[in-house]
């Protein structure tokens, strides 16, 4: 295929559906075929206005119902709008650390750091995990979706477009708005469960949410969830040793969580709100690393006679708390001030291991070891004010926005206990075998705060051509300032039909945790890998660009990533209950900030240079640092058609289709390091995995979303089709060791049945067992991982589930 068109084969599908529909309807005249109007969501993303639908915004909002949520069957909130958006993608890594405990989620293709979420319009705080090894999100330390229960949220608005100008870091790709449910009336109570057709991973969860009323004047909402998940095993005996079965795991992780949400309002007066909402959630995670055979150097057959497998227990305590108070004056001026507190705290343990250099030197050595922890946390303070003031020469008013934000940011890094991470002199691998703890060296606490101010106007300047602009400037303490632009606009040629456009400026500024995280950690490579060595099992370590030893190597301060992005589509509704919409974009993104490969150390010129400069020991085969290393270009389309139907006799069909076709390239890679080819290094910035995979085409380009929902009395059916692209995984170093994964489809059904106030679900999710391609021999890990990490919907087979709710 010729990286230069414009719209690949599969974009035909969804458009001649859309125009099936649409010739449908033309020609549908029959009175009983009555079609349900939808007048639309009022939205609160990409504007300020107070008046604005999604079918009337000036860019592309959608409006995720919390029924369609629920409808899709999983727990997961990530799970859930990968299976509504096109564009959203929800990897599962495995067997990567603990990159399974906060997985993070995709919008176009881009990091997941690079999507800005929100919890009714305020800036919610990132996980404290770093994504350091080789998966989706490499590199990224993104918000933990999953932590907000699906049964807090009466529904979510994903705003596809850059929003810098609007919000600030990270909304390059775009943002997630999550709006809690309010108010003292109704309630629900729910149990669900069910288990993988291999008759692994069971789960259950129960939540409850209920609102109750605060005297007259206010009322408060709780939502709490608890919830339980076995871990899923498909991993393969290894064909080295046949004769022990299967040693290894292989799918998702052993998970047990419990969430508590508060949303709560009380007016203070006719014009005054007191306002607040807050979460706090616990997360134990249980993920396994490589198993150590009998053959290993690392094993021990006096404490693991028959080898053991290292397991990565993550504890992960989330908390949050906004309060604000906001009104609206006499004059008409909307006012909001809030303070924001957040913040994510992992603590690591090892157990089932042992560390072979403390057990040389002392003769003894823990089974079960304490890591260390990562903690992560925000606070900000937020002004904002808007009117919509009337000007004599428009016809309608103009809304001006204004506000401005504080914001502080922290990271740290505890050590853990001295038998996780000592290492000795004997030569013998040291720290705990499978995660070994942060290092006193690793540990650090560090700190930035940043200063914003905005504006923005918004209006139509006629009664078909609306427009709206925002500019944004910043002031962090730790790069200095940036400055973020939006324009939009939309032209209404009919009631029905409108082009709609927009081109803004955009930036992220670098991580705390990108800037100094660090950590030695024990990695596969595989054959062709960047340090040179043959396949197998590597200490290798991550440093800060800014650290002595980066510096030597070629480290420099990070910059902020800036971005520049362009939309332009057309919404369209030729009939009731049909609505259509098409989007063409494209995002280009300078320095963007990557992790390097790795640089190997073990060369006797890099060893001699780095003692030279006071670095004799390092303890591991290569080092990466975080660089601005990359310039990337996406581009792309949205298609999506709604179809809302009473097919009689008090039934109705709701049907959507969409689709998203997205390319993801890198334009430009930064020279290397002048002092690694004077060194003689064999070394690429990145390699060809993240240039040509991770950054670009092992996400897949094109995913196909058909849904029905056909509902008759108290019976409701609904199915899901999703067609994933094709996806290539890259080889670091060797491009005949690269695979392409074929397209898939996955089919999710359930069947759903209401009695007065309760309300039964059958279900299935990848009914007929949709599996990736098993991966080639020569990187499967000699059979023990027979499917790769990256698929888009993993590699667990078929969910099978029931729930029940009681609702008031």
């Amino acid at each position: 295929m010729k990286p230069s068109r414009a719209l690949p084969r599969l974009a035909l599908i969804p458009a001649a559906v859309l125009l099936a529909c649409s010739a449908a309807h033309a020609q549908d005249s029959a009175p009983a075929a009555k079609k349900a109007k939808n007048l639309g969501t009022v939205i609160v993303t990409g504007t300020r206005a107070d008046n604005r639908t999604e079918s009337s915004s000036l860019t592309p909002v959608d409006v995720v119902s919390a029924n369609l949520l629920k409808q899709t069957g999983t727990s997961e909130l990530s799970t859930a709008l990968a299976r509504v958006i096109p564009s959203l993608t929800f990897p599962r890594p495995s067997a990567a650390d603990t990159a399974d405990s906060q997985r993070p989620a995709q919008l176009r293709g881009l990091s997941p750091d690079q999507v800005l979420v929100l919890v009714d319009g305020k800036r919610w705080h990132p996980g404290a995990i770093i994504l350091t090894n080789g998966v989706l999100g490499r590199g990224s330390q993104a918000v933990d979706l999953n932590t907000i229960p699906i049964d807090a949220i009466d529904h979510i608005e994903v705003l596809r477009d850059g929003a810098s100008a609007q919000y600030g870091s990270d909304a390059i790709a775009g943002v997630i708005n999550i709006v809690l449910k309010k108010g003292a009336q109704g309630g629900d109570v729910s149990l669900s469960g069910g288990q993988y057709s291999a008759g692994d991973g069971r789960q259950w969860q129960g939540t409850a949410n209920a609102g109750v009323p605060l005297g007259e004047n206010g009322w408060a909402r709780f939502t709490v969830q608890d919830g339980h998940q076995d871990y899923t095993n498909h991993a393969g005996p290894n064909r080295t040793r046949p004769q022990e079965g299967v040693t290894q795991r292989y799918g998702d992780p052993a998970v047990t969580d419990h969430n508590l949400m508060l949303n709560a309002q009380y007016d203070l007066s006719p014009a005054a709100q007191l306002y607040a909402f807050g979460h706090f959630g616990r997360r134990l995670t249980v993920s396994p690393a490589f198993f150590r055979n009998l053959s290993n150097a690392n094993s021990v057959p006096a404490l693991y006679p028959n080898g053991y497998l290292p397991l990565e227990n993550a504890d992960s305590t989330d908390r949050s708390l906004v309060v604000g108070i906001r009104g609206k004056t006499a004059g008409g001026w909307r006012w909001d001030v809030s303070g924001n507190y957040g913040g994510n705290r992992v603590s690591y343990a090892t157990s089932n291991s042992l560390n072979r250099a403390y057990l040389n030197d002392f003769g003894t050595t823990p089974t079960r070891f304490h890591d260390g922890i990562l903690d992560d946390a925000q606070q900000s303070l937020d002004m904002d004010v808007a009117k919509d003031l009337s000007v004599g020469w428009l016809p309608n008013d103009v809304t001006l926005a204004f506000g401005a934000e504080y914001l502080r940011q922290s990271y740290q890094i505890r050590a853990g206990d001295l038998p996780s991470y000592y290492t000795g002199t004997s030569g013998r691998s040291g720290g705990a075998q499978g995660f070994g703890g942060y290092q006193p060296v690793n540990a650090g606490s560090h700190a930035r705060h940043d200063v914003a101010e905005y504006v923005s106007l918004e209006t139509n300047l006629t009664d078909r051509l609306g427009t709206s602009l925002a500019v944004r400037h910043e002031d962090y303490s730790d790069f200095g300032n940036t400055t973020s632009g939006a324009l939009a606009g939309r032209f209404d040629f009919t009631d029905h039909f409108a082009l709609r456009g927009s081109a803004s400026t955009g930036f992220r500024a670098p991580s705390l945790a990108q800037q100094f995280y660090s950590y030695t950690s024990s990695l596969y490579f595989g054959a062709g890998n960047s340090l040179g060595l043959p396949a197998g099992i590597y200490n290798t370590g991550l440093v800060s660009s800014t650290s002595p030893i980066a510096v030597l190597l070629g480290g420099e301060p990070l910059k902020p990533e800036k971005s520049r992005n362009l939309t332009f589509g057309a919404v369209w509704s030729p009939a009731e209950g049909l609505d259509l919409s098409a989007d063409v974009y494209q995002i280009r993104i300078r320095d963007r900030i990557t992790l390097s490969s790795t640089i190997p150390t073990t060369s006797p010129a890099v060893r001699d240079y780095l003692a030279a400069n006071g670095i004799a020991n390092t303890n591991f085969s290569g080092i990466s640092y975080f660089t601005n290393a990359v310039d990337t270009r996406t581009r792309g389309i949205d298609l999506v058609a709604s179809y809302l139907f009473d097919v009689g006799d008090g039934a109705t069909l709701h049907s959507t289709v969409s689709y998203n076709y997205n390319q993801n390239r890198v334009t430009d890679v930064r020279p290397n390091p002048a002092v690694l080819d004077a060194l003689g290094v064999s070394f690429r910035r990145i390699d060809r995995r993240d240039q040509y995979g991770l950054l670009a085409d092992t996400t897949p380009r094109n995913k196909l979303i058909f849904n029905w929902l056909y509902t008759n009395g108290a019976w409701s059916l609904d199915s899901t089709l999703t067609r994933y692209g094709s996806f290539t995984s890259y080889n670091s170093t060797n491009a005949a060791l690269d695979q392409k994964f074929d397209p898939k489809w996955v089919f999710d059904l359930a069947l759903n049945y209401t009695l007065d106030r309760w309300a039964f679900t059958l279900g299935a999710d990848n009914l007929f067992g949709a599996y990736p391609n098993r991966v080639i021999p020569a990187n499967d890990n000699n059979g023990t991982l027979p499917y790769t990490v990256f698929s888009p919907f993993g590699f667990n087979g078929t969910y099978v589930y029931g729930k029940v709710r009681y609702s008031w």
